[in-house]
This record gives C-alpha cells, sequence and structure tokens, in this order.
C-alpha cells in the first residue's frame, strides 16, 4: 500500500488532552535523557544533574564544583537542535565571575572573535580550550553557535 499523507490537525478526536499531555510530557522525558547522555559523552563534570525540558526550553538543576563546568554543560545543551532556551540553575560549589559569550555569525573565525574579545587574534586558543569538548577543531565553529569567552 505504501505511504499516505493526511493533513494535520483534521480527522476524528480520539486523543484527549490527557492523552497529548502524556505524550509530549513522555518526549520531554526521553529528550532530557538524551541530553543528559550527551553531557555524559562529552564528560563534562559535575556532582549532581538533572535536566528538564518544558516545549523547547531546558532547565539545568544540579551542582558543579566550578563556574567554567556549569557554564560548559549550559553551552552543550544549548547548542543542540530544538533547544532555545537554557536556565541554568546549577549550583556553583567554588562560584566565580561569569564568562562572556558570542553567538558565531557568518564569517566569524576563532581569531576573528579572539581580536573582538581580547585585541589580540593570535588569542583564539584560549577560546577554542574554553570550549573543549564541545569544538573537536579551532576551525569547526558554526553560524547560531555560541561559545564561552573566560576573562583573561
Amino acid at each position: 500500500m505504501g505511504l499516505m499523507s493526511f493533513f494535520k490537525g483534521v480527522g476524528e478526536k480520539i486523543f484527549g488532552h490527557k492523552e497529548e499531555a502524556a505524550l509530549v510530557a513522555e518526549k520531554e522525558v526521553l529528550k532530557a535523557s538524551a541530553l543528559l547522555a550527551h553531557v555524559q559523552k562529552l564528560a563534562l563534570p559535575f556532582n549532581a544533574l538533572t535536566i528538564k525540558i518544558a516545549g523547547d526550553t531546558v532547565t539545568l538543576d544540579g551542582e558543579v564544583d566550578s563556574q567554567e563546568d556549569a557554564e560548559k554543560i549550559a553551552l552543550a545543551v544549548g547548542n543542540v537542535e530544538g533547544v532555545h532556551v537554557v536556565d541554568n540553575q546549577i549550583v556553583v560549589a567554588n562560584p566565580e565571575p561569569e564568562a562572556q559569550f558570542h553567538t558565531v555569525v557568518s564569517g566569524d573565525s576563532l581569531s576573528k572573535i579572539a581580536k573582538e574579545y581580547y585585541g589580540d587574534m593570535m588569542k583564539y586558543p584560549v577560546i577554542f580550550e574554553a570550549n573543549k569538548p564541545m569544538l573537536s577543531h579551532p576551525d569547526k565553529i558554526y553560524p547560531g553557535q555560541v561559545l564561552r569567552i573566560p576573562a583573561l
């Protein structure tokens, strides 16, 4: 018989709000589990981490040792397709000043970003190191990606 197409939002209503809400909640739990697995795959350190999703917003709760760890976890989760907002509620055991963040635009390179923030394009390795393990190579950045820019 093959593939059949139907109009979205048209047809007999057999799923009530409870069924739809249950399906949405189940999907959000699966996405949260996938995000946690992503953080673990990157070997980002945390003492405790809970990830919750509501629509396109991800909420992070838990505890880490450093501000850098909290920021890297938020970036790892936020730079995933389908995530638009990250509410970072992670408690930092040893608080430090927050880093700046930069959203990559077309034409950006780490050296161009380093020149903008540090006044020296040769400081690009600082930005690269600050975004490991999410970045695997200094030339592999893409528009829309958010990068951590630590103070020197």
